[in-house]
């Protein structure tokens, strides 16, 4: 499968004090803008991607600065670049993602200027393309410096937040975007705890309550490193 993108870019060829961790419902960092009503997407798409035309400021107050771009795979509908790119910035935004450690600033650049990594939001298959982790389609993942929000997730969630989608999708940008920022997967501390953003939450909570964020009560926030023998549901 090749793999093309639009503006000249090109993938590789194979496959303050912050405030406690709450729900999207009752803080969304969406804010009070509606999801849109439908978004389309096919199973396989077509490896070709529209990148986000606009740029941001540098957020965060130290750390290494990262800068990063924002692209749709062509033939999802109801979602345009700009819309995603403004979704993910406002939860990178956030200060209770990892721009609020101190660790860490980023920057969403428009098409065209130098990145260090790309989030793009693409179709089941083009997932298992860019991941190259064999046939899956149901999660999200990185795969060097690519941030790649599966779709379908996007649309649907995880049974593990319920129909809390936006805090879903809080989840997914923050989790995906921590193992660019060189942070592997982790353990629920204990039952009832919130579980750690880097857990595996798409697949299982194993006791945790869902969390989509890194900083809880303006404090980082982790679990013990590993991961459960989880697997996704047929796709």
């Amino acid at each position: 499968m090749s793999i093309v993108f639009l503006s000249g870019c090109s993938v590789p060829p194979a496959r303050t004090p912050t405030p406690p961790a709450t729900t999207s419902a009752e803080r969304p960092a969406f804010g009070d803008a509606p999801t849109p009503a439908a978004i389309g997407y096919p199973e396989v798409g077509p490896g070709t991607y529209a990148v986000n035309p606009l740029g941001g400021p540098v957020v965060g107050h130290g750390g290494r600065l990262l800068r990063y771009r924002v692209a749709v795979e062509d033939g999802i509908t109801g979602v345009t670049a700009q819309a995603f790119a403004e979704q993910v910035s406002a939860v990178l935004d956030d200060p209770r993602s990892w721009t609020g450690t101190g660790q860490w600033r980023l920057q969403r650049v428009p098409a065209g200027s130098p990145y260090d990594f790309t989030i793009v939001l693409a179709t089941p298959a083009t997932r298992d393309a860019l991941c190259r982790d064999g046939y899956d389609r149901w999660t999200s993942c990185r795969k060097d410096d690519w941030v790649v929000l599966n779709v379908a997730r996007w649309v649907h969630g995880a049974p593990s937040f319920g129909d809390d989608l936006a805090g879903y999708r809080e989840y997914m940008i923050n989790h995906e975007t921590g193992h660019r920022l060189y942070h592997g997967h982790e353990l629920c501390p204990g039952p009832g705890s919130l579980a750690p953003v880097m857990q595996q939450q798409s697949l299982g909570l194993h006791g945790c309550r869902p969390n989509g964020w890194p900083l809880v009560d303006g404090r980082p926030y982790h679990g013990v490193s590993g991961q459960y023998g989880d697997t996704p549901p047929p796709a």
